[in-house]
C-alpha cells in the first residue's frame, strides 16, 4: 500500500534571508575571481551583445552575430551598466545577484516538496556543485534560465498558475532553450490521466489542469523571434549558427552520442557520481522511522514532474546544440540534487555526514580537473586560463606593441577590443581556427608567414594527462567527426610549421599559452633600428 502524499509545511528563515545569505556567501567565496577579464562565450558573444544595447538601445547585436539568443539577460547587463559601472567587477556582481536568485529558487522548490532540511542541504550542495559555481559569476545565459525556471517549478507545484506562466516566460526569455520546461509539463499534464490509471500513485501530484497558461509561456518568445526575423531576416540567428545548432546534429548517432553525454552530465560529471552512487546504495535501503512511520519522501507525482522536465531537458540538448557544454542543464540539475537529497534523509541516518563528503568532492572538483576532457568554464580552470591570457596579452603589448599577431578564437577578440580586459590598446590579428596541423599549414614559413609578425597560441581544448577515455576504441575519431574535437600542436612543433621560435611559454594545471616569434620578423625588428639611427 502506498504512502498518503503530505504537502510539507514551509518552515524556516524567510526567502529574503535566504536570497542575502546566498549572494553573500557567494560573493565572498568569488571575491579572487570578480575583477577577472571575460572569458570565452562572455568574450566572444554575451558581453559585446550587451554592450551593444548599452550603446544603441537596440537589442540587435552589431559587433557581433545575432544569433537570435532572446534579450533578457543582455538588457539586464545593459541596465545595471548604466546605472554602476562598465567593469568586470560590477558584471560578475550583477551575475552573483542571478545566482542567488536561482540558490533562492532551489531552497523554495526543496523545501515546498520536501523539508527545511533538505531544503538547505540541497541548496549548499546546488551552489558548491563545480558547474552552478563557476557559471555564477559568468556572463552566460544559462544561470538566468535556471533561476526563472527552478522559481517557476516551486510555484507549479503549489498549483499557482499564473506566476508559473510568467516565471516559465521569463526563463525563455533568458534562454530560448528554456521553453522546454512549461512544454514538459504540458505533455506530462496530457499524459498523467493515462499514467494515473496504470500506477495509482502517479495521479497525486502537482497536475493543475494550467496547459492553457502552459502554452502561454512560448508568447514572449515567440513575438522575440517574430521581432528578430523582421529585423535580421533571420528567425533563429544567422545561418551559421543554425547549421551548427541544428542542422549539422541531426544525425542518428549522434543523437545517440549526444544523450549518452548529457546522462552523464546529469549523473556523474565533475563529482556528481558521489551523489548519485551514494544515493543508488541508499536506496536499497528502508526507510527510516519517525514517531513510528516511515519518512516522508516527496510524493510521486511531484517526482514525475521533476522527472518529465529533466528528460525533456535531457533529449532536447541531445538533439540541439553542437556544444555540448554542462552549463546547457544547469536548469535541472538542482532537481537531481534535490531527489538524491531528499532520498539521503529518508534512508539513511547519518545522511547529513554524506552531504558533507558529497561537498568536499564538489569543492574538489572546483580546484581539481578531472582525467577526462572538459570545458574550462565548468571549474576554476577558466580561472588559469584567463590568467595565462592576460599575462600573454601584457607581454605583447611590452615587447610586439604594433605586430600583427596570428592566434585563434576568442584570443582575436581578447587582442582587438580592449573593454574585455586583456589589453589596453587593439592589436592587428590574422585568424586562424584552432592550433591542429591543418589550419596552421596554410600559414607555414613555407607558403606564407608574410601577414603576421607574431603567433600567440593557447590550448583550445584541455588534454588531460592521462586521459581515461583513450581507453575506449574510436574515442578520439567519433569526436573529431561528430563534436568538433582536435588536438592542438604543441608550441614547439607549432614553431617549426610556422618558422619561428617559441620566446615564452607558461602553463598552469593543463592550461598553456606560448608566444612564437617568426624568424623573419625577428630579423625585420633587430634592422630597423639600424636604419632608422643613421637616418637612411
Amino acid at each position: 500500500m502506498s504512502e498518503l502524499p503530505q504537502k510539507p509545511t514551509p518552515a524556516g528563515p524567510s526567502l529574503g534571508a535566504v536570497f542575502a545569505l546566498s549572494f553573500t556567501l557567494m560573493f565572498a567565496l568569488h571575491a579572487p575571481l570578480l575583477r577577472l577579464p571575460y572569458f570565452w562565450d562572455e568574450a566572444g558573444h554575451f558581453v559585446p551583445a550587451a554592450r551593444d544595447l548599452l550603446l544603441s538601445g537596440d537589442p540587435i547585436p552589431t559587433s557581433t552575430l545575432s544569433n537570435a539568443h532572446p534579450p533578457l539577460v543582455t538588457a539586464f547587463l545593459a541596465l545595471w551598466w548604466k546605472l554602476g559601472a562598465f567593469t568586470p567587477l560590477s558584471t560578475r556582481t550583477a551575475m552573483l545577484l542571478v545566482a542567488a536568485l536561482a540558490l533562492t529558487g532551489v531552497f523554495r522548490l526543496a523545501r515546498q516538496v520536501s523539508n527545511l532540511e533538505v531544503a538547505a542541504a540541497t541548496t549548499l550542495v546546488t551552489g558548491l556543485y563545480p558547474v552552478f559555481f563557476a557559471q555564477s559569476s559568468m556572463v552566460h545565459l544559462d544561470m538566468a534560465a535556471a533561476a526563472f525556471t527552478l522559481w517557476g517549478l516551486s510555484f507549479y507545484v503549489e498549483g499557482r498558475r499564473w506566476p508559473a506562466a510568467a516565471l516559465f516566460s521569463l526563463a525563455a526569455l533568458a534562454k530560448e532553450t528554456a521553453i522546454v520546461a512549461p512544454f514538459a509539463l504540458l505533455l506530462w499534464e496530457l499524459a498523467q490521466p493515462m499514467v494515473a490509471r496504470r500506477w495509482a500513485a502517479l495521479g497525486a501530484g502537482p497536475a493543475r489542469r494550467s496547459t492553457s497558461l502552459l502554452w502561454l509561456a512560448a508568447l514572449p518568445l515567440g513575438l522575440w523571434y517574430a521581432y528578430h526575423a523582421h529585423r535580421t531576416g533571420y528567425v533563429f540567428g544567422n545561418p551559421e549558427f543554425v547549421r551548427y545548432n541544428l542542422s549539422a546534429t541531426l544525425d542518428p548517432l549522434r543523437i545517440l552520442l549526444a544523450g549518452l553525454r548529457r546522462v552523464w552530465h546529469l549523473t556523474g560529471y565533475m563529482n556528481l557520481w558521489l551523489l548519485t552512487g551514494v544515493t543508488l546504495f541508499a536506496m536499497r535501503r528502508p526507510a527510516l522511522q519517525d514517531g513510528g512511520r516511515p519518512r516522508l519522501r516527496i510524493d510521486l507525482g511531484t517526482q514525475a514532474v521533476f522527472a518529465a522536465v529533466i528528460l525533456a531537458y535531457a533529449a532536447m540538448l541531445s538533439v540541439l546544440g553542437g556544444a555540448l557544454l554542462a552549463r546547457y542543464l544547469l536548469p535541472v540539475v538542482p532537481l537531481v540534487i534535490l531527489l538524491c537529497a531528499s532520498t539521503l534523509r529518508r534512508r539513511l541516518r547519518h545522511w547529513l555526514w554524506v552531504v558533507s563528503l558529497v561537498s568536499a568532492g564538489f569543492v574538489a572538483g572546483l580546484l581539481l580537473n578531472p582525467p577526462y576532457p572538459f570545458a574550462p568554464e565548468d571549474n576554476l580552470a577558466y580561472r588559469d586560463y584567463v590568467t595565462l591570457h592576460k599575462r600573454a596579452a601584457e607581454l605583447l603589448a611590452a615587447q610586439y606593441p604594433h605586430a600583427r599577431v596570428l592566434t585563434a578564437w576568442p584570443a582575436t577578440d581578447e587582442l582587438t577590443k580592449p573593454y574585455l580586459g586583456y589589453t589596453r590598446e587593439p592589436f592587428a590579428v590574422v585568424a586562424v581556427e584552432n592550433f591542429s596541423a591543418a589550419p596552421l599549414a596554410p600559414f607555414s614559413a613555407a607558403r606564407d608567414s608574410s601577414r603576421y609578425d607574431v603567433a600567440l597560441l593557447f590550448s583550445t581544448k584541455y588534454q588531460p594527462p592521462r586521459n581515461l577515455f583513450d581507453l575506449v576504441p574510436f574515442w578520439e575519431q567519433v569526436q573529431e567527426h561528430y563534436f568538433d574535437y582536435h588536438r592542438d600542436l604543441s608550441a614547439a612543433d607549432a614553431a617549426r610549421i610556422l618558422g619561428g621560435r617559441v620566446v615564452w611559454r607558461e602553463q598552469r594545471q593543463g592550461e598553456w599559452v606560448a608566444v612564437i616569434e617568426v624568424e623573419r620578423a625577428l630579423n625585420a625588428m633587430t634592422v630597423s633600428p639600424r636604419i632608422n639611427a643613421d637616418g637612411r
